[in-house]
């Protein structure tokens, strides 16, 4: 008996055999009602853990830095309205001591080197992190995370390093949702979500904007675009955790301001001018970001020292800083929002303070402080100190915009000028457009504000921010648009599958082998001989029409075995039939090849009579395409 050919075609890759198609025919459409439940129920555990940890990591912040900075250095920590939980603790020193400022910073970035150690992802900011976690590793981040960061956060900011708690946290709260995930074994995509959702319930708990934080949770992932499932989730994580910190510290938003901030037309064009400068600035900041980062990088030491060498950069700029401003404003020792969060400072900016100086004093005061906060920012998390990058953000931009609406009411001389609005416009647009969350930026200062009367100069600030710092990002994980996330890739591939019909892509008007049902064994070998490109051969009817398919794997079979079987005909060899029509989409036809194996798959009319045939190899190409973002072409089959 004949063989068939081991190999018609040269194949160098194949859907079937190389399997370019991992999870790409799985379902990811919205999440299913069934799922819904269940989601919102691993939600409410994320919310309420996040929010226990959140209250007690913004307690113990708080707590560190009255013990190092306050009673041992002597140093006034400049706090916000929101941040005052220990009013009733009675620094040990009145006396400033700048050479303990000095070494601070440089012994709590010595142990938070050495923590990290244990979890080199808790190293920097947390959110460029968390980003790469969903992204790039399937929404897990490991669960010692939790515990390494929270303690390394400590030693960062509880010794004056110049970063936030909104960082941190954001990691903290991922790998919360992440280990939930992994404890009640769900799938992947519902890992991403609660990872997610543990993001927006951390910022929710140290930051209080439950509906701000939920929007950035899905935001802050893409340049443009939402996570668009995880919004359910992470609202309602974020409520929760927001309710389980103000059942315990009780409701307050994180600054005072004014009650009202009138909307006036004519100070557009000012809101407009402030985005510009603002968002010079914000590059600034990412670039000084990478510079810091790539020099401590090239320092020769071990990465885990590098906190601690940060450290005392860190002492050694601010002390000076510190030293000199408290001359000029006779407030020795006085916190400048220089060293921590800096939400002090821009409270300051906001409401004014004893200390801040009227007219041009000021306007320059809040500059430099602008400046010395970009510069000491930088140098934290630059060295892979754990502290976030969201609070410096927020700080440099608010006391930018404080100072610039300063300097417009004395320019114009205009006294409906209000700083203070210009301060929260500042702080907003600053981070939304570094970080592009636009959207998110702009919920939180209103959610700060207590009122959305910013809205409108809010609006057009982002607007303006957001194109002018296209390409610029404080989070090199961030991708462009859901299209070039590993975690959706496939899905979007597929978009290209469902867009071309089988008639484009059909080979018509060939030759053909085929068998009726009665056709022996025999004789079936000997026409494949004369076969020279199929694999799968038709079995068809009196009628003509698909009765059934014979594979080349199972012909290979018979003749291996042919002696024994003189009696085998087409019917006992052949599968059910699979085909498809010509106005099918090419992932319908995708779906049956992979399911069933074959190498082509018949195309039929509406009678069931074979008009062509769609081969995997062609598929596979327009694949391809479609994955290296090339152009699909599709060239006209040859008749």
């Amino acid at each position: 008996m004949s063989e068939p050919p081991e190999d018609r075609r040269r194949r160098p890759w194949s859907i079937r055999d190389r399997k370019l198609l991992p999870g790409a025919l799985s379902d990811e459409g919205p999440l299913d009602l069934q799922i819904v439940g269940r989601m919102l129920l691993h939600t409410t555990l994320v919310g309420v853990a996040a929010g226990l940890i959140g209250a007690f990591f913004f307690a113990a912040v708080e707590y560190l830095q009255y013990l190092f900075l306050e009673s041992l250095a002597g140093y006034s920590v400049l706090r916000a309205n929101g941040e005052t939980l220990w009013t009733d603790l009675t620094p040990a020193t009145d006396a400033f001591r700048p050479w303990i400022l000095v070494l601070l910073p440089a012994l709590g970035g010595l142990a938070c080197g050495l923590l990290t150690r244990l979890a080199p992802e808790t190293r920097g900011g947390g959110g460029n992190a968390t980003i790469d976690s969903f992204h790039r590793h399937d929404g897990v981040i490991p669960a010692r995370v939790i515990w390494i960061r929270m303690l390394a956060s400590f030693c960062t900011l509880g010794t004056g390093g110049a970063g936030g708690r909104e960082g941190p946290t954001m990691q903290i709260g991922g790998a919360l949702g992440s280990l939930v995930a992994r404890l009640l074994r769900v799938s992947a995509r519902e890992r991403r979500i609660l990872l997610l959702a543990g993001v927006a319930a951390g910022i929710s708990a140290v930051f209080r904007t439950p509906l701000g934080a939920a929007l950035l949770a899905v935001e802050f992932l893409y340049r443009d675009g939402f996570e668009a499932d995880a919004l359910v989730p992470s609202i309602l994580a974020s409520v929760i955790a927001y309710s389980v910190v103000i059942s315990i510290y009780g409701e307050a938003t994180l600054f005072t301001h004014a009650l009202r901030f009138p909307f006036i037309p004519g100070h557009l064009p000012l809101y407009g001018l402030l985005a510009l400068l603002v968002a010079g600035l914000a590059a600034t900041f990412a670039a000084s970001l990478r510079l810091s980062h790539r020099l401590f990088v090239a320092f020769p030491v071990a990465a885990w020292m590098r906190p601690a060498i940060g450290g005392l950069v860190l002492g050694i700029f601010c002390t000076p800083v510190i030293l000199y401003v408290g001359q000029l404003s006779n407030t020795h020792g006085q916190g400048l929002g220089v060293l921590g969060s800096g939400y002090g400072a821009v409270q300051a900016a906001i409401s004014g303070a004893s200390w801040l100086p009227d007219g041009a004093s000021g306007i320059l005061l809040l500059t430099m402080l602008s400046l010395a906060k970009l510069v000491a920012a930088s140098i934290t998390i630059g060295s892979e100190g754990s502290a976030g990058d969201f609070a410096p953000s927020l700080a440099i931009g608010g006391l930018f915009g404080g100072a610039f609406g300063r300097a417009a009411e004395m320019l114009l001389q205009d006294p409906t000028i209000d700083p203070g609005a210009f301060a929260l416009v500042g702080m907003g647009v600053f981070y939304g457009g570094i970080a592009h969350v636009p959207l998110s930026a702009l919920v939180l200062v209103c959610e700060l504000a207590g009122n959305y009367d910013l809205l409108v100069p809010l609006m057009l600030a982002q607007g303006i921010a957001f194109v002018a710092l296209r390409n610029r990002t404080i989070y090199p994980a961030q991708v462009p648009t859901l299209r070039e996330s590993p975690v959706h890739r496939d899905a979007f591939l597929l978009d290209a599958l469902k867009s071309i019909r089988v008639a484009d892509l059909m080979t018509q008007g060939r030759a053909f082998v085929r068998f009726s049902p009665e056709t022996p064994a025999r004789i079936m070998l000997e026409r494949i001989s004369e076969a020279t490109w199929q694999d799968v051969f038709p079995v068809l009817d009196a009628s003509d029409r698909l009765a059934g398919l014979v594979t080349s794997d199972g012909l290979r079979v018979l003749a291996n075995e042919g002696s024994d079987l003189p009696w085998a005909i087409a019917a006992d060899l052949m599968q059910a039939p699979v085909s498809v029509r010509s106005t099918d989409d090419l992932r319908l036809a995708t779906e049956r090849i992979v399911n069933h194996g074959l190498r082509e798959i018949p195309v039929v009319d509406e009678r069931g009579a074979i008009v062509g045939f769609l081969d995997e190899a062609d598929v596979a190409t327009i694949y391809l395409k479609a994955a290296s973002r090339a152009p699909v072409r599709v060239e006209p089959k040859p008749l």
